[in-house]
């Protein structure tokens, strides 16, 4: 199902912030409506003071594309808006223009489920720069978030060796859209199940639960509560042992478990949600293993991350699954990517060549990469990636080497030898506003998410002072970036007065 099958494309067009249509204006009452743009989305930094981020959302960039039209309905809302000044905001042949348009761009981007590094761009956009305007918020909303939460669930996953982790963030997410994109981001990222029903509906992602501490207390006694849940789901059958004291819950499970048994069926599992987990998952695994039951798992929540996860393992508790909701939905302790979207070349029509352009900005870490940029991903002899190189549209043209050397974007000083098998990251998924092919499923970015992260380099993925992936500029493009600023620099210093 797709990004617009539970709204009207309403709901996509006017989903951004209200200076991309006051520049759209701008743009189309400055005669630029022929002007092409090239954008760029990328992040400054890694997330959680990691070493990688798990590129998501871009799977449903052609549906937001293809559905991003304003209707009469929109055009309505817009006319009726006045500006701060008075009279109305948008002019009514402009608003005319945007009834019934259409996006006109072709949109590349690194495939779900890869591994992105700071600076390089996760997504190009090309086309008229008035298109490029419009999508910028929406599109960011859409990337910036998925690739967050798959980030995080990454390291959650890999702090659960390979044990399942559930996603039990619904109820702590933002809202019932931020909700579907954890399940969705998640999934991807190696959950292995989403308690979101709709998620699982929509997506095709298992779904999991059993009963809360409302069902317990529901009943007389906590025995005569896991006897009922039993009867009800035996098929399903989870008891949550912490509603009262774990140490009675134990026991009332084990009963319980004995008399499934001899009905022929079996108790699945018990969760415990509070407490000293590692020392509590231990009196639970010994008292279930001493009773003849050591098929019985052990599941355990609670506030959960990936430093927890990994500290109940170092104290050897014998958790066999995880339901993360809080940490994983809310992506604490970073609430955002950060992920940006900026211009990096012009043209006046679609006939001419592309103009590189560039941000200096008086902070050095905002200036950015101009020209239309490619990333090439090396890999070595057991298809590990090595190192990547940014390079422009005309530098892509030519056959790379199987040894490259490459310049630190944010350091002069410092360059990298990339040696092995160089790969383009950037797919297309939208071809002059018509999707390009299907995307690749959600089992499919699952499955290369899996095999990505297996591939990286574990100095990479550890918790604790992550090794920095190298990710350099092609020399070529280290001369355009240096010529363009100093020629920057030097029409400022003149006023802006060209020669």
């Amino acid at each position: 199902m797709s990004l617009t099958d539970r709204t009207k494309p309403t709901d996509v067009s006017l989903n951004t912030d209200l200076y991309e249509i006051t520049m759209a204006q701008g743009f189309w009452e400055s005669g630029l409506v022929d002007y092409q743009a090239t954008f760029n989305v990328f992040f400054r930094e890694n997330p959680f003071d990691g070493g990688y981020a798990v590129a998501c959302g871009m799977g449903q960039i052609p549906d937001l594309v293809e559905n991003f039209v304003f209707e009469d309905e929109d055009i309505d809302y817009l006319a009726s808006l006045d500006a701060p000044g008075g009279g109305p905001m948008f002019k009514r042949d402009f608003l005319e223009y945007l009834r019934g348009h259409h996006l006109d761009l072709t949109v590349h981007a690194v495939r779900e489920g890869d591994i992105v590094f700071p600076r390089e761009p996760m997504v190009r956009v090309q086309g008229p720069l008035i298109d490029c305007q419009l999508i910028e918020t929406a599109l960011l909303n859409l990337v910036n978030f998925q690739t967050l939460v798959a980030t995080k669930t990454a390291r959650v996953v890999k702090a659960a060796e390979g044990h399942p982790v559930s996603d039990f963030g619904l109820r702590r997410a933002q809202g019932p859209d931020g909700g579907l994109a954890v399940a969705r981001a998640s999934y991807i990222a190696g959950a292995s199940s989403t308690s979101n029903v709709l998620a699982g509906k929509i997506y095709g992602i298992p779904v999991f639960g059993t009963h809360a501490h409302s069902w317990v207390m529901a009943f007389p006694t906590e025995l005569e509560a896991f006897r009922a849940f039993a009867k009800s789901s035996p098929k399903n059958c989870v008891l949550l042992l912490d509603t009262y004291d774990v140490h009675q819950g134990i026991k009332n499970a084990i009963v319980v478990a004995k008399e499934m048994e001899q009905r022929g069926e079996r108790l699945a599992a018990i969760r415990i949600d509070s407490g000293d987990l590692a020392k509590l998952t231990k009196e639970t695994r010994k008292a279930f293993d001493d009773a003849g039951l050591p098929y019985v798992k052990i599941s355990a929540s609670n506030d959960l991350d990936e430093y927890t996860i990994q500290s109940l393992y170092a104290q050897g508790a014998p958790i066999d699954s995880f339901g993360v909701g809080t940490k994983l939905a809310t992506c604490d302790p970073q609430p955002s990517l950060g992920g940006v979207y900026k211009l990096s070349a012009t043209r006046k029509s679609a006939d001419e060549p592309w103009r590189p352009t560039m941000k200096l900005s008086e902070m050095s870490y905002k200036r950015t990469i101009p020209g239309v940029q490619h990333v090439l991903r090396y890999y070595d002899a057991n298809d590990c990636p090595v190192g990547d190189m940014i390079i422009v549209d005309d530098v892509a043209a030519s056959t790379p080497g199987d040894v490259a050397y490459v310049e630190d974007i944010l350091d002069a000083y410092t360059t990298y030898e990339l040696k092995g098998t160089p790969r383009e990251l950037l797919h297309c998924y939208v071809k002059d506003g018509v999707r390009n092919g299907e995307p690749d499923t959600i089992e499919q970015a699952r499955e290369r998410c899996h095999n990505a992260i297996m591939h990286l380099d574990p100095a990479i993925t550890r918790f604790l002072n992550p090794q920095v992936y190298p990710v350099g500029l092609e020399s070529g493009l280290v001369r355009l970036r240096h010529d363009l600023a100093a020629a920057e620099r030097k029409q400022s210093s003149r006023g802006g007065d060209s020669e």
